[in-house]
């Protein structure tokens, strides 16, 4: 009899406990519970995306994407308070976008995928297919991210990297050439992998047989900051670039600290042939001063939408610095070192264009031989993705 009460007793508990559990669960936003009350971005068959945010009491809610440019973002509401808009059908990419409430910025609530660019935050999503498939996880072996504090003499602190190495490197024997890749002005050493995509597209690459497979490291270009905002001594600050962008250490640093912490910390060959450096925009210029530094480093030199150092204020302190760097002198220098590949990546509507051919014509006329791509859009993560994807299988045959 006792054992029967006993277990009448744990019933009634354990439904009282049900009880509960379903009054706070019926709290709680069902996306916690992988359940999301509607869906958005609704990417449809024919590439055409439905985006939808309820808010009943919205008087106005406007979808913010760069593909939109002078097309019609407003969302419209229905009877039960959700607000939706259905878009033309896009190509293949990773796209960005988030929403206008009532002027306010609003993330998705129905999309958990965010990226940060510099201060900026967007949802995004990609529509599937050829060029896009590179930025996707598929199916393939993976490499490793790996998050690397180093010791910088030459600026006087700790300073974080961002290593991809490919699979097999570890527990493995093998050296690996070297690819040095480099943000812009509004990055840090998160942007390649966060924006870029750059673990995917090397995953994917390797897998098919059409690049070789390397290390690629990413720095942080913004010589006051030891590493990406809230992964610092400096805590969660919000950002800001611009005031260090030309001062010319990073790029006395780049050789004596980061290239050779690389060499000494990771089964890499150091041999000119198999060391590669790029870059986009401030990281282009980043580039090309350290291949000018150095020209017996790197046989692969990658500018992605450079700015260059003609761009640099003549009162800027180190204005000087850059036009030595940026002379006939030390193009002549590297074009007599010798390098397999210098290569040039540009968006016909970038506001850095007419700066590269201006750059050109300087290579031109020193006679170094490079290679040019010129391609639609501007100065976009969907032209230096492309770039990357483009690049890398040049590197080290």
């Amino acid at each position: 009899m006792k054992s029967g009460h006993l277990f009448l007793k744990l019933c009634i508990c354990l439904l009282s406990l049900c009880a509960v559990n379903s009054n706070l669960l019926s709290q709680v936003n069902p996306q916690v519970w992988g359940k999301a009350p509607y869906v958005s971005p609704d990417i449809h068959a024919d590439h055409s995306v439905t985006f939808r945010i309820s808010t009943p009491a919205a008087k106005e809610v406007l979808l913010s994407a760069s593909w939109l440019s002078g097309k019609n973002n407003q969302l419209t509401k229905d009877s039960t308070g959700m607000w939706s808009i259905t878009i033309d059908p896009l190509t293949p990419e990773l796209y960005g976008y988030s929403f206008q409430v009532d002027g306010l910025k609003v993330l998705d609530p129905a999309n958990l995928h965010i990226r940060r660019d510099y201060t900026i935050l967007e949802n995004q999503f990609i529509i599937p297919g050829k060029q896009a498939d590179l930025y996707a996880v598929q199916s393939v072996k993976h490499g490793t991210i790996s998050k690397v504090w180093y010791d910088s003499k030459t600026l006087g602190m700790n300073r974080r990297l961002t290593v991809y190495t490919p699979n097999g490197y570890e527990g493995g024997k093998n050296q690996y050439p070297v690819l040095y890749l480099l943000h812009g002005v509004g990055g840090d050493e998160n942007a390649w992998i966060e924006l870029g995509r750059a673990c995917q597209i090397l995953d994917n690459l390797i897998a098919q047989g059409k690049a070789v497979p390397m290390i690629v490291v990413m720095t942080n270009g913004h010589v006051n900051q030891q590493a990406a905002a809230g992964d610092a001594p400096a805590g969660f600050i919000r950002p800001e670039f611009g005031a260090d962008v030309f001062n010319s250490d990073f790029e006395r640093s780049f050789v004596p600290d980061v290239v050779s912490f690389v060499e000494s910390h990771y089964r890499v060959k150091k041999e000119k042939s198999n060391r590669a450096i790029a870059g986009l925009s401030m990281g282009g210029m980043h580039t090309l001063t350290i291949a000018n530094m150095n020209p017996n480093k790197f046989d692969y030199i990658g500018l992605f939408s450079p700015a260059t150092p003609t761009l640099i204020e003549k009162q800027n302190t180190h204005a000087d610095f850059y036009n030595k760097i940026d002379s006939d002198e030390k193009l002549s220098e590297l074009n007599k070192a010798g390098f397999k590949l210098y290569w040039i990546g540009c968006g016909k509507e970038d506001f850095l264009y007419q700066n590269v051919t201006n750059f050109r014509k300087s290579l031109d006329k020193n006679h170094l031989k490079y290679t040019y791509r010129e391609s639609a859009g501007g100065h976009t993560w969907e032209n230096w993705r492309t770039y990357l994807s483009e690049f890398a299988p040049l590197l080290f045959r």
